[in-house]
């Protein structure tokens, strides 16, 4: 299996990582030997058609910052477009920032890999938050599959659970924690009793939030991600725009000893009915299977005969985001002989 991948940032380093480490355990357990021809950063792209050295491509890219200076060479600089168009390969896999305005780049990268014949595999949200069910519609139209396990949950498989481990029940709604930036800043709120603005720097000193955490606090991120769960698991046709949002930079002190004072945390709580899609800081009581602390990740299935199923797990982090993608490349390469 050949591979264009696009960003080489912290998952995109990490699955280059997991494809040396765990190479000969691949290829013995599923027959899958991928290789990676192209990959293309923000300031150009090294190539070999025989695959690429992932060992030099990740020296390279802490020297230099970009893939661009490769085995010495300065390649040409190329537009991503172009170069997934032009590539030979079998599969994209997209690591690019989320951007949740214009889905840009991933929205082109994604279209560009599925126009010219090439399976997705992304971690990239911000596409699929705004134009998920054209992207899945094209998809189909080709025959060529779209996965996106490392969009919600990283290395806890919620998708795949919904899909493969529920058969014959029907799942009327989800309910929980999808966002670990926000789980440990208002974890850190009510255990410290320290203001809103000094957990979110400590989250910010510890990795867990960006330098701007609008997307995380703001309940962008988790929106996302029920967008996603919407429209792959309930079969929604929804986008970004068709739900309530509200996050958690106005949550106060009070609020939280409220709370506490009825046995009951306040967590950011993304919710989705048959009828309804919302994001929101709500009361959830102590017992709750739901209300995990610091940077876990908990989402309930509410389903028609089950009643509620809960899988938690943590749900960030480049390593836990590229075992998602390598969990996705393993079933495409069991569906497709390429």
């Amino acid at each position: 299996m050949r591979i264009i991948l696009v960003g080489f940032g912290n998952v995109g380093r990490s699955l280059a990582r997991i494809l040396i480490k765990e190479r000969d355990w691949l290829i013995k357990t599923y027959g899958f030997e991928p290789q990676i021809t192209t990959i293309i950063d923000s300031q150009g792209l090294c190539r070999d058609d025989k695959g690429l050295d992932l060992h030099l491509a990740l020296k390279t890219k802490e020297k230099y910052r970009t893939v661009q200076r490769y085995a010495g060479k300065r390649q040409p600089r190329i537009a991503s477009s172009k170069a997934i168009a032009e590539e030979e390969a079998e599969v994209l896999v997209e690591t690019t920032p989320s951007n949740f305005k214009d889905g840009e780049p991933g929205l082109s990268n994604i279209k560009g890999g599925l126009a010219s014949g090439k399976h997705v595999v992304t971690a990239n949200k911000g596409p699929l938050a705004l134009a998920m069910p054209a992207l899945l519609e094209m998809a189909a139209h080709k025959n060529l599959q779209l996965r996106f396990s490392a969009t919600v949950g990283g290395g806890t498989p919620f998708l795949s659970f919904a899909s493969k481990c529920l058969p014959g029940e029907r799942i009327v709604g989800v309910h929980g924690i999808l966002n670990g930036t926000t789980n440990y800043i208002l974890t850190r709120m009510e255990d410290e009793s320290i203001p809103y603005q000094t957990a979110l720097a400590e989250a910010q000193k510890k990795g867990y939030a960006e330098r701007d955490p609008s997307n995380d606090v703001e309940g962008l991120d988790t929106a996302a991600k029920i967008v996603i769960i919407a429209n792959w698991v309930m079969k929604q046709r929804i986008h970004l725009g068709d739900l309530e949002i509200n996050g958690i930079s106005k949550i106060t002190s009070q609020r939280l000893e409220q709370a506490s004072r009825s046995n009951a945390r306040i967590k950011l709580i993304g919710r989705l009915t048959e009828s309804k899609a919302s994001v929101r800081p709500e009361k959830v009581s102590r017992n709750d299977p739901i209300c995990v602390p610091d940077t876990l990740n908990a989402l309930a299935f509410s389903t028609e005969h089950a009643g509620d199923v809960t899988l938690i797990g943590h749900g960030a982090g480049g390593e836990q985001t590229a075992s998602a993608i390598i969990r996705d490349l393993v079933d495409i390469r069991s569906e497709y002989s390429v």
